[in-house]
């Protein structure tokens, strides 16, 4: 019988589209990343959702957050995300949180109830202190490096972040975690060299989205137990 998820279930199998109904992702940072990020999530049937983020929706969030629409502005990015979740799967659970993590804010998490981490937040204070509680917890996590001021979005790639290079943000998150004592971390990252410094960064519709679109894809494949085992001769 056909049902929202049977596509899914072609790839993934039963038993893979089950483990993403009974997993908990938390989604830090519901933005150009994340909210891809809480797009690809909810359509592939993941279950219960946390949506992390203090930001509302601006004019200037148009032209690159799925979120993002001129009925949308100047709502919480996390209750416009969780509406568009429950339009899509009704039964999923979603948890928001208004909240911007940081050091300080990291005690009103209690990650030892997610399956699986993802970081798409902007501050690498933020970053660093998310990375560390998850590594406290036991829990996957997945970082996004830089996006900003990029227009290829072909250039992203799955790495470990001692493996990432040309990315400025991920040469920092390098030094920094290894400072920390952190032996590795799955990271989306772009050797494409910014075509400009503006401040803010410059962005557009598409790159942010193969990013977030991309961690999306390590979530599930981690959580269903997909490989390249199930890729047909």
């Amino acid at each position: 019988m056909e049902g929202p998820f049977s596509r899914t279930e072609l790839l993934l199998g039963a038993e893979g589209v089950e483990k993403l109904r009974r997993a908990t992702v938390a989604v830090f940072g519901i933005g150009g990343v994340g909210g891809y990020v809480v797009e690809a999530l909810a359509r592939s049937g993941v279950g219960r959702l946390h949506l992390i983020d203090h930001d509302t929706v601006s004019v200037s969030n148009l032209n690159r957050q799925i979120i993002a629409t001129v009925n949308t502005i100047g709502r919480y990015k996390v209750d416009a995300a969780k509406e568009r979740v429950m339009e899509i799967n009704p039964e999923a659970e979603v948890c928001t949180h208004k909240t911007f993590y940081v050091p300080e804010t990291e005690e009103e998490f209690d990650f030892t109830g997610f399956d699986y981490v993802v970081d798409a937040i902007d501050t690498v204070t933020g970053k660093l202190a998310l990375i560390m509680q998850a590594e406290r917890a036991g829990v996957p996590v997945i970082s996004s490096m830089g996006a900003g001021n990029k227009l290829d979005a072909s250039a992203f790639e799955v790495a470990d972040i001692y493996q990432t290079s040309v990315c400025p943000l991920a040469k920092v998150m390098r030094r920094e975690l290894k400072k920390r004592g952190v032996r590795k971390l799955k990271v989306v990252y772009s050797k494409e060299q910014p075509v400009t410094n503006s401040r803010p960064p410059g962005s557009n519709a598409f790159v942010p989205a193969a990013a977030g679109l991309i961690l999306a894809g390590e979530v599930v494949k981690d959580l269903a137990g997909a490989g390249k085992e199930r890729i047909l001769p």
